[in-house]
């Protein structure tokens, strides 16, 4: 199959490109970052999703992974450049799956405020676009991971005080890692039939951490 994924230099995205190319497929990544890999079936372009995206025909799985965490460019680039990403390459009759990278702070506001609006409104646009191509027989869902050990939560891994703080508010007392995520990606995207508008939630228990007093 014919698999695009944004973000793909690095992280969740780099992950997720290397699963799909183990499985055998054909996959493209977009990034404004060069390579993260290299290899015969993988097509890489250097691009913002704000701006000119490049010409790739008759994707059949989207994974809309790039984003940004702050600076202040986390509504027009997780969002709007999600959006621009999903109406080009998406909406289309080949397409058999979109996955939306959203996160936790989607349902409990947690984080920064414009991450945690920008992923809001992500998992409200993949209810929309799972209502218009359920036409074509594709799935459209999202996955909203807890904490995840990437590049940019370095400061927080590197930090024996930080990370205790942020084992503490998990059930499992844990942090995924990329190729965990990667995973549930390609089961969402290319395993899955019959699951479409959904958010899932993959946090090692956070919200659902609580201390019962009586």
């Amino acid at each position: 199959m014919k698999i695009l994924v944004t973000g793909a230099s690095r992280g969740i995205g780099l992950a997720c490109a290397k699963k799909y190319l183990a499985m055998g497929h054909e996959v493209y990544g977009i990034d404004i970052r060069p390579a993260g890999l290299e290899d015969a079936r993988y097509h890489h372009f250097v691009a913002d999703i704000t701006g000119a995206l490049p010409e790739i025909e008759g994707v059949e799985v989207l994974v809309n992974n790039a984003g940004v965490q702050e600076g202040g460019r986390e509504i027009e680039v997780n969002l709007q450049g999600t959006i621009a990403v999903t109406e080009r390459y998406g909406i289309q009759p080949a397409i058999r799956s979109i996955l939306f990278m959203a996160s936790s702070s989607a349902s409990n506001g947690a984080e920064f405020p414009l991450y945690a609006a920008s992923k809001g409104g992500m998992v409200t646009y993949m209810k929309n676009v799972a209502l218009r191509i359920a036409q074509y027989d594709a799935t459209s869902n999202s996955l909203s991971a807890g904490g995840v050990k990437t590049e940019l939560n370095q400061h927080i891994l590197d930090s024996p005080e930080l990370m205790q703080q942020v084992l503490d508010e998990t059930l499992l007392k844990r942090w995924a890692e990329p190729e965990e995520i990667a995973e549930f990606c390609y089961f969402m995207t290319n395993v899955n039939r019959s699951m479409t508008g959904q958010d899932i939630l993959v946090d090692n228990g956070e919200q659902l951490k609580s201390n019962f007093i009586w």
